[in-house]
């Protein structure tokens, strides 16, 4: 499921005609699709200064600066891209460096982060800038030497002519190669994947050794000369608006530069009755100091009477009560039937029925939202840690009346993204701020703010009646989704799509939900939709697994069945590859070895962003309720190449974290229109004593590269409470678990 910001970049992106100066760049197609653009440099530009293309830059010395095109948001893209570049282009990696382009939609394509599309949008087309550049460095050397391109051989930066004992260091090269055109995208031949020097070995992010030693690479870091610093406080509740506050004394504290009151609105998201959630400029006070310190020290003594709007009295419990009421009542969006699910539970040899529940999640991203905006004399600035970039560039243009091409954006590294980039309401706070009081300005969220103002994972509820045959297959589903929405259609990442998995695997099933309005703002977070359903999916199919006396594991694989696709999103779930993952991780955790007492093995699997994961959890309950993960095994299938194998671990590793914290700390929970919890120690992150050791295998199939930020979340939460069943007989059916419940 991609958001819907994000899927607007994506459909949005269009191919144009080429001219004579040619570079290639990358371009996205909606599904996930490639397309390969050939993009110009003016017509009377003559170039000698080693820039082959947008992406490529070769010095004298021999260093290959390589343009990584997409923001880095901790999932490793500014490596990646270069190593792609790099292996065709036969560089020699220990003389790469990689520099973060800015916004630049002129040359560049597809410049977010989001949706685990990095690698399947640009694997090909960042593969053929490395090959047409290495052949503009060929053409150089053949028509310096006099002899034929395909006689010269290249290797580590360096073009050889094997019969003449010629070499020549791309450094030399690269001002003759840069004058060329470049070469027909057809008449490029790419590497056999059998001779990768780079793409395939573990490799160290471009920026770890800078990172570890505190380097100033994030937007938190970004200072300018004569800057502020700016916060900005909002109405604790979702639709509130200021009515009146103490500026005249806030403008009297030290530091304090200015205090205003911005009135918002800007760019709507989702739209309830009697109220507006925006992604853009939601009203609020600004101060403005000459330290963040005394910025905040200031808002703390503001005193604002706020007009707190339609939702006031939201709370978790009032939510809860709604979503029973509906269960009480027919469901108002059909989402699938097919066949007849009531008829085949009536004449069922067993059936199983189940509720599950799951809160709202806030992203918490390490580093708060943050963006340093210069706007002055119709320009503007900014620096941000953003994984929209082109879309926040278009919000502050339409919020203050610019054009995009007034607006340079510089793509810093972010803290952690996980979803919540994707909205730039940070970007355009500060761009008005700075517009406000004539000054560059750094607008930093505190850690409150971060968390009361998120665009959280939505919460829902779930209600499920399941039949057995005789010999214990299912044949019938029935499912009652409350969640949130109006007039039909699903709040942000709220929805369930009518083919969520085990649809197209049972004949007869029906998919109804029913919607609840409210004004607090839901948003994409890690493998948005998918993050929450799986687990409720595939709870309740272990639930029918036992039900049917089967072992999970082998119910699993007989119920996925035989090899085909099953209609859906991206390309459809391919029932083949989700049983090598499944069979994968049974080989990796031992799967039906003898346990210890109140121990238990869990499986789950989960089609997710075009990639497979199937995950074992082998978990301990002792007799007071307190849970310990012993260890956690996942096979994973993202096609055939795995493009960096230490980036790509460590992503696995940080999806089966982050969904730890979902499963054992994390709730966002309402009271009087407000979002009760303000930090860590009220909406946890796993601490290291709760993180277990892993395994992580790759599952090689041949299929195309595909991304991995978000396929292996899904399946953790699941398969750590199938095997709390396992081990107790008690079923978790509510997030995140309590231990309490566990206790004998």
């Amino acid at each position: 499921m991609l958001p819907t910001e994000l899927q607007r970049v994506i459909e949005g992106v269009k191919a144009v005609h080429p001219t004579r100066r040619t570079v290639l760049v990358a371009s996205a197609a909606a599904g996930g699709a490639l397309m390969v653009g050939w993009y110009a440099f003016a017509k009377d530009q003559t170039r000698d200064d080693g820039k082959l293309n947008a992406f490529v830059t070769i010095a004298p010395d021999n260093t290959i600066t390589i343009m990584a095109k997409n923001p880095e948001v901790g999932q490793g893209a500014k490596t990646a891209l270069a190593m792609m570049i790099a292996e065709e282009l036969d560089a020699d990696w220990s003389h790469v460096l990689i520099a973060q382009a800015d916004l630049d939609t002129t040359v560049f394509k597809g410049q977010y982060a989001g949706g685990s599309m990095m690698t399947p949008e640009n694997y090909l087309p960042m593969r053929q800038v490395g090959a047409a550049t290495r052949a503009l460095l060929v053409k150089a050397a053949a028509k310096k030497w006099s002899v034929a391109e395909s006689e010269c051989t290249t290797s580590k930066s360096v073009v050889y002519h094997g019969a003449s004992h010629k070499s020549a260091r791309y450094g030399e090269l690269a001002a003759a190669a840069s004058r060329f055109e470049a070469p027909d995208a057809k008449t490029l031949v790419l590497k056999d994947p059998k001779t990768f020097t780079i793409i395939g070995e573990p490799t160290v992010g471009i920026d770890s050794a800078r990172l570890v030693k505190g380097a100033p690479l994030y937007g938190i870091d970004v200072t300018l000369p004569g800057m502020l610093y700016a916060v900005f406080q909002k109405c604790p509740v979702f639709g509130g608006k200021v009515r009146n506050a103490n500026l005249d004394a806030i403008k009297k504290m030290p530091g304090v530069k200015a205090a205003f009151v911005i009135e918002g609105g800007s760019k709507e998201v989702f739209e309830a009755e009697g109220g507006t959630v925006s992604s853009g400029l939601l009203p609020g006070v600004a101060v403005v100091a000459t330290s963040w310190w005394q910025a905040d020290k200031a808002r703390k003594a503001l005193q604002v009477v706020w007009d707190e709007g339609p939702y006031a009295t939201t709370s978790t419990e009032s939510l809860a009560k709604e979503a029973e009421a509906l269960f009480l009542k027919p469901a108002t969006l059909s989402l699938r039937n097919t066949g007849d699910a009531d008829s085949a539970l009536k004449i069922a040899a067993k059936t199983v029925e189940a509720r599950y529940d799951y809160p709202f999640v806030a992203h918490v991203t390490l580093e708060p939202q943050n963006c340093t905006a210069r706007v002055a004399n119709g320009k503007a600035e900014l620096w941000a840690p953003t994984q929209l970039p082109e879309s926040g560039r278009g919000l502050v243009a339409h919020t203050l009346g610019m054009d995009v091409k007034d607006i340079i954006v510089h793509m810093t590294r972010s803290g952690g993204g996980f979803g919540r980039r994707l909205m730039n309401d940070y970007m355009v706070e500060a761009a008005w701020i700075s517009k406000t009081v004539g000054a560059p300005v750094k607008l930093v969220w505190s850690r409150a703010d971060d968390i009361g103002h998120d665009f959280y994972r939505p919460g829902g509820w779930h209600q499920i009646k399941a039949g057995l045959d005789k010999d214990g297959k299912p044949v019938a589903w029935k499912h009652h989704f409350v969640s949130f929405g109006k007039d039909k259609k699903f709040a942000s990442c709220a929805g369930m799509s009518p083919d969520s998995y085990p649809a197209g695997r049972i004949p007869n099933m029906i998919y109804d939900a029913s919607l609840i309005q409210t004004g607090i703002p839901m948003g994409p977070l890690r493998a948005p939709g998918e993050n929450a359903l799986v687990w409720v999916f595939q709870s309740f199919i272990d639930e029918l697994a036992h039900a049917a006396g089967k072992d999970p594991m082998e119910f699993q694989l007989e119920l996925l069945g035989k090899d085909e696709k099953l209609p859906g999103r991206g390309d459809g779930l391919s029932t083949g590859r989700s049983r090598g993952v499944l069979e994968k991780v049974r080989q990796m955790s031992g799967w039906g070895r003898a346990l210890p007492p109140r121990t238990g093995l869990g499986v789950a699997f989960a089609y997710c962003h075009l990639g497979y994961a199937a995950e074992v959890a082998e978990v301990s309950v002792a007799k007071d309720g307190v849970l310990t993960i012993h260890k956690i095994w996942s096979a994973v299938d993202v096609g055939r190449q795995i493009v960096n194998p230490m980036g790509a671990e460590n992503q696995c590793q940080g999806g089966i974290v982050d969904a730890l914290s979902h499963a054992l700390n994390q709730k966002i929970t309402f009271a009087n229109g407000r979002t009760v919890q303000t930090n860590f120690d009220s909406h946890m992150p796993v601490t290291m004593h709760q993180v277990p050791p892993m395994e992580i295998a790759f599952v090689l199939s041949d299929n195309s590269p595909t991304g991995l930020g978000e396929p292996v979340f899904p399946p953790v939460i699941p398969a750590v409470t199938n095997a709390i069943f396992a081990a107790t007989g008690k079923r978790v059916r509510s997030l995140p678990i309590d231990e309490k419940t566990l206790a004998v």
